[in-house]
């Protein structure tokens, strides 16, 4: 005997399951009716055996925690293989009650099968298989051809309608456990199968007679309609002689019209050639008129092209008369402009100085402070050094004290010494006086400790003087920078100060400048308004100058002036003005003051 795959036994048992499975659910949705809720059992045992075929050979992916063995990573990959699978993935990532990948993968399902569109999901699933090889062994049951046939399988489930409601289901902690009694027969069933098969039959043979009942009745109705239709026929036959007399009537009335017709085309062409013949008399008639008609075109156009050389030199005129005021409009805004800008100006600086005065101010409040507590710094520095020269001369008595006693510890010494050798037979006298002095010494060593235990007090308090002398010493040389700095911020103030009443100065100028060519401005804008209307004389009429009465020659030549129209020769315009958009200073009227131009030979300035 040869020794089966386990693997392939295993596909086998998951294909038979699911074949039952859906072969149940789907005689079972026809018995019960096709739309299906998510408490019908077979329904629950058709996701349970899925989730046990999805599952089979999938690999164990590692995680943080633990091993992970899902099956909602190759669901998650039809997203991206069939478009249409989107909307199920990111409605499945909203549900707000599932935790877990296996309770997505299980509402993936739902929603697959209530769109009908699973085995299409798994078909495109089925179809890559390098993609799935990330997450299923070789062996597995949707790499082999067993996947392929429970795809197919699950195309019959499209007859069935399913509202499940996956919003509110606990999918996360559900147990998937295939119930095999469902599947498994007795011998009830058997007897109840062959009743089932007898009651078929019965029904059968009813739905036959039935449809015989329903063919008669649609035989009845069909002669009803045979009858219906004669009628209208003869009916239709009726309306078809009339229809007929009615076309010979129309015929008749056609002929009549055609003879009318040729009676009308006779007296038209009659008409015609007498039409004809009053043209060509009227045509000669126009061909004599035509000859008077073009003289006097001829004289129109002649007359005309006067007038509009007429029109045209008094529109030139015009255009400079415009272009004048134009440019006075101009000069105006330019010098307004000026002004407005000097203004701002002058409040700038007037600003800037406001701002110097107040830091000006601050610094020399800062540099008052600042001296004042130097004064203080200074003093404390003054106490502190003689505190250090008092600490100094209690450091040296101290000093001349410690030698004090070491001498005289050495001469007790020595004493002692010279008293032993000599007073050997008096040592109760000496004993005690020895230890009179060893008290004295026990004396003097506890007055040594306590003064070098007051010595380096004083050493540490001498210390922390030091350090904030320095301290003080840092601080002074700041307050010294700050007095270089406030220094160089008043000769700074000064310097802005002389800038500013230069810029005043200047300003004051141009102020009194702009107030006269304002006025100038004025008396021209007066001027033009007296002079409105009045017409430049023609060359020919204006032989002599205004003022001086001589006539006009190759040195004496003509200056017309634009607001007035009066002409001057050059001997009379001595007035100049300096203008800053021409470099030499132009001409100007004695009556109105505006500009002087010189008159060429045309009418046209």
């Amino acid at each position: 005997m040869a020794v089966k795959d386990p693997t392939a036994v295993e596909r086998a048992n998951l294909l038979n399951m699911a074949k039952l499975s859906i072969k149940g659910l789907i005689e079972s949705a026809l018995s019960f009716g096709r739309t299906l809720d998510s408490d019908y059992p077979p329904l629950q045992q058709f996701f349970v055996v899925m989730e046990h075929c999805l599952k089979h050979g999938l690999k164990v992916r590692k995680s943080f925690l633990s091993y992970n063995k899902t099956i909602w990573g190759p669901l998650e990959l039809v997203e991206k293989l069939y478009p249409e699978a989107e909307e199920i993935a990111a409605s499945v990532r909203d549900l707000p009650g599932l935790k877990t990948p296996l309770g997505r993968a299980r509402a993936w399902l739902r929603l697959a099968l209530m769109q009908k569109k699973m085995a299409d999901y798994l078909r495109c699933l089925i179809l890559q298989r390098d993609l799935l090889s990330e997450f299923y062994e070789y062996h597995a049951l949707m790499m082999e051809e067993e996947g392929a046939v429970i795809v197919g399988l699950l195309v019959g489930l499209n007859v069935i309608d399913a509202n499940l409601c996956v919003k509110g289901e606990d999918l996360d902690s559900q147990v998937g456990v295939i119930d095999f009694s469902m599947y498994l027969k007795s011998d009830d069933e058997i007897g109840g199968k062959e009743r089932n098969v007898q009651i078929a039959e019965i029904l059968d043979q009813k739905n036959y007679v039935e449809e015989l009942n329903r063919q008669l009745n649609t035989v009845s109705s069909l002669h009803a309609r045979v009858d219906s239709l004669e009628k209208s026929n003869t009916k239709l036959i009726e309306e078809l002689a009339i229809a007929k007399n009615n076309i010979i009537k129309l015929q008749e009335e056609n002929h009549q019209l055609r003879s009318e017709n040729t009676l009308i085309l006779m007296k038209t062409q009659h008409h015609l050639e007498a039409t004809k013949v009053d043209v060509e008399a009227e045509l000669q008639t126009y061909k004599h008129s035509r000859q008077g008609l073009d003289e006097m075109y001829n004289e129109a156009r002649r007359q005309l092209r006067e007038e509009s050389q007429l029109r045209q030199d008094m529109e030139n005129e015009l255009v400079v008369q415009v272009s004048m005021k134009h440019e006075i409009e101009l000069a105006m805004k330019l010098l307004e402009k000026d002004i407005h800008e000097k203004q701002d100006t002058l409040i700038g600086l007037r600003q800037q100085l406001d701002e110097v005065k107040a830091i000006n101010m601050e610094m020399y409040q800062k540099l008052q402070v600042s001296e004042d507590a130097m004064k203080e710094k200074n003093e404390i520095i003054g106490r502190l050094e003689d505190k250090t020269n008092q600490i100094h001369a209690t450091m040296k008595q101290l000093e001349q004290r410690l030698q004090q006693a070491q001498k005289a510890q050495m001469e007790a010494e020595a004493e002692d010494e010279k008293l032993n050798q000599e007073y050997v037979d008096k040592s109760e006298s000496l004993q005690k006086e020895f230890s009179q002095k060893e008290k004295q010494l026990l004396q003097l060593e506890t007055d040594l400790k306590i003064e070098k235990e007051w010595r380096q007090t004083l050493e540490d308090d001498l210390q922390k003087e030091k350090e904030t002398v320095s301290h003080l010493r840092l601080e002074t040389q700041g307050i010294i920078n700050l007095k270089k700095e406030f220094l160089k911020l008043q000769e700074k103030n000064k310097q802005l100060k002389s800038i500013c009443q230069d810029q005043e100065g200047a300003l004051q100028d141009l102020a009194s400048k702009l107030s006269e060519s304002k006025l100038k401005i004025e008396d021209i804008k007066e001027a033009n308004k007296a002079l409105q209307g009045q017409v430049w004389l023609k060359d020919k009429e204006a032989t002599h100058c205004k003022l001086c009465e001589k006539e006009f020659s190759l040195s004496k030549r003509k200056h017309h002036c634009r607001n007035c129209g009066e002409i001057f020769c050059n001997a009379c315009s001595d007035n100049e003005l300096p203008l800053p958009s021409s470099p030499k200073p132009v001409r100007v009227c004695d009556s109105c003051h505006a500009i002087l131009i010189q008159r060429c030979s045309s009418n046209v300035p």
